[in-house]
């Protein structure tokens, strides 16, 4: 008598629904990463479009969204009518030395902060916080006194002191944080050699936290190249303005040149994309190992 075998039953499939979690998850990623995008370039395109429009243009109604007839008088008349340029070399000097100064002296304290035995060391840090955190319009009265008393209004180490002085708690931190993430085995052989703290910073330090100064550095020129309140508080001399002031302060009591402002502004923003572009790697790189350990 034949026997007959039943077929081994196929395991039933796994259920497609944390597959399909995972894609629409996925596409809500991208979807809002577009909208973020949308969001920051219209502004930009407006910015630059308005640049290129004659006059006729920027006032039409309805709207341009493109320029139809391109011109560069708008770029013309900021060199030449607004002294825009002069505007330029002023936050060009102000931000690169008080950028200097703020990776100058941030490097040395962050080390110490992250590095050497500092008494009070949470109290610092937290102090730091809260002055990095203090609204600016707070402080424009006080910071205008001062420089009036030490005469230094109108001038550029005015505001290369405020800058410094505003933008180095924050760089300090970024710099402690990134610094506590490089391995210490390194500076114990130069302590071993008979290193100082000093050289020890110069010569160990510094070539492995390349990402991180660049970051802070790159935080600290956009923060003091975009800066209007107190550059406006400290600086009514046409010879000392900056790149925002000067701005807000084109045309008259009765005409608003919007094409000749978005000109100008195009300009100003060139620095900016141009040290984003150029250290986008290292920004990163800094953003990403400021946290892993703090």
């Amino acid at each position: 008598m034949s026997t007959v075998t039943a077929p081994a039953a196929t395991p039933a499939p796994a259920p497609a629904r944390p597959r399909r979690r995972a894609d629409g998850a996925r596409i809500i990623t991208v979807v809002a990463a577009l909208l973020v995008a949308l969001f920051v370039a219209l502004p930009l395109y407006w910015m630059v479009a308005t640049a290129f429009k004659s006059t006729g243009d920027v006032a039409a109604d309805p709207p341009q969204y493109f320029p139809t007839h391109p011109t560069t008088a708008n770029f013309g008349s900021a060199f030449h009518q607004y002294n825009f340029g002069r505007y330029i070399e002023n936050s060009a000097v102000v931000s690169v030395i008080a950028t200097l100064l703020v990776l100058g002296f941030g490097i040395f304290a962050a080390y110490a902060l992250a590095r050497l035995p500092v008494r009070g060391k949470a109290g610092v840090m937290m102090t730091l916080l809260m002055i990095s955190l203090f609204p600016t319009v707070a402080l424009a009265a006080p910071l205008y006194l001062l420089m009036r008393d030490i005469g230094w209004l109108n001038s550029y180490q005015g505001l290369i002191l405020a800058y410094t002085a505003l933008n180095l708690p924050f760089a300090i931190w970024i710099l402690r944080n990134y610094f506590l993430a490089i391995p210490k085995e390194m500076e114990e052989v130069a302590w071993m050699d008979g290193a100082s703290p000093v050289r020890t910073v110069v010569s160990i330090i510094l070539p492995q936290a390349k990402p991180g100064i660049f970051t802070a550095g790159i935080f600290a020129f956009v923060a003091c190249w975009t800066e209007f309140l107190i550059a406006l508080t400290l600086d009514n001399d046409d010879a000392h303005r900056t790149i925002p002031v000067g701005i807000a302060l084109f045309g008259g009591q009765f005409t608003t040149p919007y094409g000749t402002i978005f000109a100008a502004s195009a300009v100003a923003m060139l620095p900016i994309a141009i040290l984003v572009l150029v250290f986008r790697k290292a920004v990163v790189s800094g953003l990403t190992a400021g946290a892993v350990k703090g």
